[in-house]
């Protein structure tokens, strides 16, 4: 239809946040060393589905990452779906693994997922402080807006 946007909220790949998590330490595993790894990472940041200019604001802005990132969540049929994006081509890669993980799934599973996985994949050891804590505060970003559709 002419005039519409495309959605801009990530839809799950995988079953459940676990498979989602399963296979991104499949991929990741498949390269050798972090170099080839990270450039993986911002492909999928290209493959993030577009970002509404007008969620790059302060209301939807992130705190306590080194680039900006903006996040936006919309709640669906029982089911909480994000969008993200990121002015830095590595966190846009950051955002889309963690979209894949936590969009598209219920708030409980969301809530249930820990931000764990990113430290089992070796992501944070691997990404600079600043980087590290970015994404973690990305990650409980999205926690925190399941937990509050869970509260309502």
């Amino acid at each position: 239809m002419p005039g519409m946007q495309p959605d801009p909220f990530v839809m799950p790949e995988d079953a459940t946040a676990a498979e989602a998590i399963a296979a991104i330490g499949e991929e990741l595993g498949v390269f050798d060393d972090w170099m080839d790894r990270y450039q993986h990472i911002i492909e999928l940041g290209r493959r993030l589905p577009p970002f509404p200019a007008a969620w790059a604001d302060d209301a939807h802005r992130v705190p306590g990452c080194q680039s900006r990132v903006w996040m936006e969540a919309a709640p669906r049929a029982g089911r909480m779906y994000f969008a993200g994006a990121s002015d830095a081509a590595i966190v846009s890669g950051l955002v889309a693994l963690l979209l894949r993980v936590y969009s598209g799934r219920t708030p409980e599973e969301i809530v249930a997922t820990d931000p764990r996985f990113l430290k089992d994949l070796g992501l944070i050891e691997a990404l600079s402080t600043n980087r590290g804590n970015g994404v973690v505060a990305m990650a409980r970003r999205l926690r925190e807006a399941a937990a509050a559709q869970c509260a309502q």
